[in-house]
């Protein structure tokens, strides 16, 4: 676990994702209801149920086509641009992986920088735009600073999980450019991001999904 990881551990990073999301969804919908419908938490309760369902499918494939299969559960959340951009992540995931098994560091970096390009190929967001872009950055540049230094991957989801825990934090400061929330510009200041802290609660998910196969 410490140098490589496989479908078994990708699978453990999706279940304490989808775990973390679920345990803090009401959080979420509290955190949109300042500044968007207020439904959230609930889009991110629907999108884990489904990444759950495919999840449990425990399918004879490569890790590359499981990363599609849950891709493509997210394309399947109704909900605003949710479902779309967090599918789209995975999708970049998995033509990066292609015919790869197992991953090292600097391959799975380079994963999730593929996921974070193909999301940015939907979106004009950038960082400071106080969207789940504000969380997603930080978090895969960490990822690849950790690869760089040869971190075990249970250390490297740990870092990414700060950073982006510190992204959505930030977004507190700043004025929503996306979304729905846009049009409430200044009296955005205050509020932190629902899509930035769901981000980062996936990134969480992920650490302590890992440690516990360790």
């Amino acid at each position: 676990m410490s140098t490589r990881i496989g479908k078994a551990e990708f699978s453990a990073m999706m279940a304490g994702a989808i775990e973390r999301v679920r345990s803090r969804s009401d959080f979420l919908s509290e955190l949109d209801s300042a500044c968007g419908d207020g439904d959230h938490g609930i889009t991110m309760r629907r999108a884990m149920g489904l990444l759950e369902k495919a999840l449990a499918e425990k399918k004879e494939e490569s890790l590359s086509a499981l990363i599609d299969r849950l891709a493509w559960a997210l394309l399947g959340v109704d909900g605003g641009a949710t479902g779309p951009l967090l599918g789209s992540f995975f999708m970049g995931m998995a033509e990066a992986v292609g015919g790869q098994n197992e991953l090292d560091g600097a391959a799975f970096a380079s994963a999730f920088e593929a996921g974070l390009a193909s999301v940015q190929r939907q979106t004009k967001a950038q960082v400071g735009d106080k969207t789940m872009i504000d969380a997603l950055v930080p978090a895969v540049k960490a990822l690849r600073a950790c690869a760089d230094a040869g971190k075990t991957f249970a250390n490297s989801l740990r870092d990414a999980a700060e950073a982006a825990r510190n992204g959505a934090a930030s977004t507190k400061n700043l004025i929503a450019k996306f979304g729905k929330a846009k049009f409430s510009a200044e009296r955005t200041l205050g509020h932190q991001d629902a899509g930035a802290t769901s981000m980062a609660m996936i990134f969480e998910g992920f650490c302590e999904g890992v440690i516990k196969t360790t």
